[in-house]
């Protein structure tokens, strides 16, 4: 039996794709089997519409001939660029206002963990009453 199932990543007419799904009862349910010109069109769909991380890779020779692509490329796409070396991964450039992102993430992870084994130690922290309270005295106090 052929159903209609939609592509995970984001609906849409264009994402619409025709499966073989199994008619067999809950228990023994088995994933949809996709055909090959299924999968293309979901490439297709991916790359056309964005919605899918494919990683950017360059062999180092695109870096040393074509830097000012590269750059372009890093700054348009606002992602990592992997660069391999005789066919293996070897670096990673990015732009700088990625790489800032990128900080500003680790930053926030780093004070994520510290909060949570303080948790984990027994610290009950402030309630949101204490909390807005200091945030009103420090607004008093700069006003």
């Amino acid at each position: 039996m052929s159903k209609s199932t939609f592509f995970p990543y984001k609906r849409s007419k264009f994402a619409l794709i025709t499966s073989t799904i199994s008619t067999k009862t809950d228990a023994e349910y088995t994933a949809p089997q996709f055909s090959f010109d299924s999968i293309i069109k979901m490439i297709e769909y991916c790359a056309l519409k964005g919605v899918c991380n494919m990683p950017t890779i360059k062999p180092i020779s695109d870096l040393r001939n074509k830097a000012n692509e590269i750059s372009e490329l890093a700054h348009k796409l606002n992602e990592p660029i992997f660069i391999t070396k005789n066919g293996e991964g070897d670096m990673v450039v990015m732009s700088m206002a990625r790489y800032a992102q990128l900080q500003l993430k680790l930053d926030l992870f780093g004070k994520l963990a510290v909060a949570q084994s303080q948790i984990a130690a027994g610290d009950k922290g402030r309630t949101l009453k204490q909390v807005m309270k200091d945030i009103r005295k420090r607004l008093h106090e700069s006003s």
